[in-house]
């Protein structure tokens, strides 16, 4: 592959307001049959009080709050979660009265204020660098601010051989320093959201699965909306961004479409979980 090729699909900046702006804009919006299915499923409204727990540039929120629900949301990227609070609060945003945090659920949330009745965890790749024990302290302490019985929502992967982004991620695994394994990519396995649920003192109660295809414009949008999941991070520290790039689009060929356009049909589990009190 030639350097022109990569420097024409390469993101024009790999800023991290750049990467944020490119999560909002192309890459968050894959993920919206999922949030529908949810907020169906769990029938969102005017008596729901959310809480999302990695609610990056806050589309899932503005989804559930243009249903009518009370929506409170906290991320560790503070790029991301400007852009939230641009769609969602004073002036001009569509839920003025959300609250938005950075860092854990008590960002979000005084101790004098209502329990939350659901929370979510939608992110499959653990953006910002988080960890599966630090997501599953999150889950925990969003747990507690609670009713016993508040549905706490978890999203994963499903079967490798569903998801056609699977290809693209595994370049990231590759080419990543073992060093940074946290921020490595890997197929889910069977019970990975059971047990994450598990590890926060969360009951199980029924799952689902939802089609959620990765579809780009052209293969420079599909480069950028990769680039900002994060997940490509500690690639792009161990060897360099050129590398990343290159092997990336690699990986997106099979995908692209004659007009142009890169289509990755990708299936999407989620867990519902329960509060449980003891």
């Amino acid at each position: 592959m030639t350097p022109t090729l990569v420097r024409r699909h390469a993101p024009s900046s790999s800023s991290p307001e750049s990467r944020a702006r490119d999560w909002a804009e192309i890459q968050e919006r894959m993920l919206v049959p999922l949030y529908e299915a949810v907020y169906e499923r769990l029938e969102v409204g005017s008596g729901t009080r959310l809480l999302s727990l990695g609610c990056g540039s806050g589309l899932a929120l503005l989804m559930a709050a243009a249903r009518g629900a009370a929506v409170c949301g906290t991320d560790r990227d503070e790029r991301r979660l400007e852009l939230a609070r641009d769609r969602l609060t004073p002036e001009g945003g569509s839920a003025p009265g959300a609250r938005l945090g950075l860092g854990g659920p008590a960002s979000a949330h005084d101790p004098g204020d209502p329990p939350f009745t659901l929370v979510t965890a939608f992110d499959p790749l653990l953006g910002a660098g988080r960890t599966v024990d630090g997501l599953a302290r999150d889950l925990a302490e969003a747990a507690a601010r609670a009713a016993h019985g508040t549905p706490v929502v978890l999203a994963g992967w499903g079967p490798q051989e569903r998801c056609a982004a699977s290809g693209a991620l595994r370049v990231a695994a590759r080419l990543a320093d073992p060093m940074c394994a946290p921020a490595r990519w890997r197929p889910s396995g069977r019970d990975d959201l059971e047990d994450l649920a598990a590890r926060a003192g969360l009951r199980p109660d029924g799952s689902g699965r939802v089609s959620c295809p990765y579809g780009y414009a052209d293969l420079g949008s599909a480069v950028r909306g990769l680039l900002s999941t994060g997940a490509f991070d500690a690639a792009a520290r161990a060897t360099d961004e050129d590398q990343v790039v290159k092997e990336l689009i690699e990986a997106l060929h099979p995908y692209v479409r004659t007009d142009g356009t890169v289509w990755m049909p990708n299936v999407f589990r989620y867990l519902i979980a329960r509060v449980r009190r003891h």
